[in-house]
Formats: structure tokens, sequence, C-alpha cells
């Protein structure tokens, strides 16, 4: 078997060192917009059935994009592209499973150390060691996660079943971007997002008959919560991380994508006016520090000469 292909490190030199973790960035505080997506859409549709129409709305439209921009079909998709669609449909399903049976705090707090995993697991698989200064940024983000999702008032009564539910969606998110990273070696950004989202949707759509929800909205308007995840979150977030992802070490890639929870607290600050209080304001400090923190190592990281790059 051959070795897994690894992305060779961008000069210092190089304008775009910058552009793979600016894009992952991103792509954190579009996939933000989540959460209020999904509790603007509850009024007419089950968690799992938004979910599905979310990656069905966006099927076309990426299509599109393929055939307009790039002017040709989608390429042959690959196994990694169906493993990590299979794991990010069913770390949505499981994390939507386990908002019912444990406080939001809990789920929301577990669910983000899978984009710590990530690391853990590239550093096995694809060799990509861990710098110090990623640790630095891990326990640093890990924390401030902790203070903005637990230091907010009781939300409801815990379980450890709803828990268990929310560590396995962490464990598919580390997986989610570790063979989403594998499948950008050999295939361009859209392609890869064309057939996550693919698998995505069927995957979604057994997890919608299974948790017995209806697949249809009671009225139309019940398609405006869908479609905005299709293009804000689907297509934008999923799209910028996977594009930053291919020129991104997956361990950095993992504390960018932390911006999440902060972007969702903020949005709810004004939109649903649920202010932060001091704890979790602080949390919110400690995750941006993480994540510039991260930054600073890719850019160290990416100065090094290929030949001393593990």
């Amino acid at each position: 078997m051959s070795e897994t292909p690894q992305t060779a490190p961008i000069p210092a030199s190089s304008p775009r060192a910058w552009i793979g973790p600016l894009l992952v960035l991103c792509g954190g505080i579009c996939i933000g917009f989540a959460p209020i997506g999904l509790r603007l859409g509850l009024d007419e549709l089950g968690p799992q059935a938004i979910a599905f129409w979310r990656y069905l709305f966006a099927l076309p439209l990426l299509l599109a994009m393929l055939l307009v921009i790039e002017r040709r079909a989608p390429a042959r998709p690959v196994a990694p592209i169906i493993v990590a669609g299979a794991c990010f449909a069913l770390d949505i399903g499981l994390w939507h499973w386990a908002l019912e049976r444990t406080t939001v705090a809990n789920a929301t707090f577990i669910v983000n150390l899978g984009n710590v995993c990530v690391g853990v697991l590239a550093w096995l698989i694809l060799k990509e060691r861990p710098t110090l200064v990623w640790g630095a940024a891990v326990l640093v983000a890990i924390t401030g996660a902790g203070f903005l999702s637990l230091g907010g008032p009781e939300d409801g009564k815990s379980s450890l079943s709803g828990d268990l539910l929310a560590l396995a969606a962490a464990v598919m998110v580390a997986f989610y971007m570790l063979y989403s990273k594998v499948a950008r070696v050999g295939l361009g950004a859209m392609d890869v997002i064309f057939w996550l989202t693919a698998t995505e949707a069927v995957v979604a759509l057994g997890l919608t008959l299974v948790s017995g929800e209806a697949l249809l909205p009671a009225q139309a308007s019940g398609f405006a919560a869908p479609l905005f995840l299709a293009v804000v979150v689907q297509i934008g977030g999923q799209g910028l991380i996977v594009a930053g992802l291919g020129r991104t070490p997956a361990a950095i890639a993992g504390v960018l994508v932390l911006v999440q929870p902060v972007t969702a607290a903020a949005i709810s600050w004004q939109l649903f006016e649920e202010p932060l209080n001091a704890i979790q304001a602080a949390g919110a400090a400690l995750i941006l520090v993480g994540v510039f923190l991260a930054q600073r190592g890719a850019a160290r990281r990416a100065i090094k000469p290929v030949s001393q790059v593990s």
C-alpha cells in the first residue's frame, strides 16, 4: 500500500502562506451560523429533516458552480470523500440527538473536543507532528470553549447517554476533517465538497426516517431555514474549510474552526437577545487567543524547509 501523500508546506516568502488558514477560519465563522439557522427552522421541521434539506438544496448549487465556473462535471468520488461525508452527517445527527438528552452547554463543549482530536489523528495517521505552539493553542482554546459553553445558566438536565452521544459526535468531527484533508490531496475543493454533500444527504435522509420526523414542512416557508443553511453553512462554511484543508495542517485547522461557538454566541446575543455573562465572555476571548496562537503556529510551520517537516 502506498504511503499517504502529504501536503508540502508553503514557503514563508510566498504571499499565499496565509491563505489556507484564512479559508479555514472564514469557514469556521460561516459554520457558526448553523445553530442559528437550525433554531429558526425548528418551528417547521425537525433537526434531522433540516439537515437533510440543507444538503439537498446545496447539491444543485454546487453542481451549477462546477459546470459554470470550471466548465466540467464533478470528478469521480474516492473512498475518503464517502467516509468524510458519512462522518459529518453522523456528527450533525448525533449532536442533534445529544441536545435532546443533555444540556446544550454539555453537548456543545463535548462536540468541540472533536476539533482538537483531529490533531492527534493527524499525528497518528498522516504523520503531522503537532508543535508546542499547537499544544498551547489547544489548551487555551479548549479552556475558552469550556467557559463559553459551561459558564452560562443551566439549560436542562444532563444525562450520561446525552453526553456519550455528544462524545460520539466529537469523534465523527475528527474523522470528517481528517478524511476531508486526505481527499483534498488528489481532488479539487469543489469536487470534494460536492461529493461530501451528496453523501451527507443520503445519510441525513436515513437519519430523518429513523427518527420519525416529517420530511416535508407544513408550508413552503419551512424551507427558508434549510436554504439559508445550504448557502451560508454548507457551501460557504464547509466549502471554505475543505478548500483551506489542502493548505493547512489538520491539527491547526482543528483549532481554527473553534471560532464557531464564538460566532454563534455573538449572533445569538444580537438576534435572540442572549447576552454573554462574564465567564462566557472570557471564554470567547480565550478561544480567539487560541485561534491566534494556532495561526501563528501555522505560519511558523510554513517557513520550515520541506526536509525539516515530518
